[in-house]
């Protein structure tokens, strides 16, 4: 007799399934956890950055206004003021 579907191999490793996926966030979740806010943070930070640049490449055809980074740079006066 040969049966019509083979049966499944005990080796065969398919997609997880649904309580599979539970337990596979909850390890995540417990071993990464603390991590996770900071790198969403940083995550968008590195968005915000990236339309930032977008928006002045558009803007300004890359050219970057020193008045507008508002780190002092534009300031004039020389190195120790």
């Amino acid at each position: 007799m040969i049966p019509d579907a083979p049966l499944p191999s005990a080796l065969a490793v398919g997609i997880p399934g649904g309580w599979e996926w539970i337990i596979i966030l909850l390890v995540v979740l417990i071993f990464f956890g603390n991590r996770i806010p900071g790198m969403a943070r940083s995550l968008g930070s590195g968005i915000n950055e990236f339309k930032t640049g977008l928006r002045e490449g558009q803007d300004g055809g890359g050219k970057s206004d020193p008045e507008k980074l508002g780190d002092g740079s534009a300031k004039s006066g020389g190195e120790g003021s």
